[in-house]
């Protein structure tokens, strides 16, 4: 059987990118359980609640929600277990140092296979206040309607 190619998305954290103003980002390996990985090669995952820590120079990943594989045994995993995340040591020192700083967070952006091994990919945010999450709205609802006039214009010629 050929080797997995290309990138395939199994969760998305969109909200992340509008509570976070996101400064940063790192790819980074998962440790899992088996039954694990054969949920997330179901689709099913959700980042809503996760977060990622660093404790002992290791960055752990907390509260991701994988659900229990349905054809698994006594062996399944819990589904909101604690996962070590695998990257090198610059970078987990270069995030253990932003986010000893306050107010800065580690956040779970996206979760996918890429080549045939789960990745996810965290950022470094800092929470946004209401007024700048308003302004963001603005600025989208600004650019669509932009991009709906020079559209209306071109089909006009």
């Amino acid at each position: 059987m050929p080797r997995e190619q290309g990138r395939k998305m199994i969760a998305q954290n969109k909200r992340a990118r509008y509570d976070y103003e996101i400064v940063d980002t790192w790819e980074a390996g998962l440790v899992l359980m088996g039954t694990e990985v054969k949920a997330l090669r179901a689709g099913r995952a959700s980042l809503a609640d996760g977060y990622a820590h660093v404790m002992d120079h290791e960055v752990w990943l907390e509260n991701v929600h994988i659900p229990e594989y349905t054809e698994g045994t006594w062996t399944n995993h819990a589904p909101r277990r604690r996962r070590k995340l695998l990257l090198h040591r610059k970078e987990i020192a270069k995030i253990e140092q932003k986010t000893d700083e306050p107010g800065w967070t580690l956040v779970p952006l996206a979760l996918y296979f890429k080549d045939g091994r789960a990745k996810i990919e965290i950022g470094l945010g800092r929470g946004k206040k209401a007024y700048d999450k308003r302004q963001a709205i603005a600025k989208r609802e600004a650019d669509r309607e932009m991009q709906k006039a020079v559209a209306a214009r071109l089909r006009r010629r």
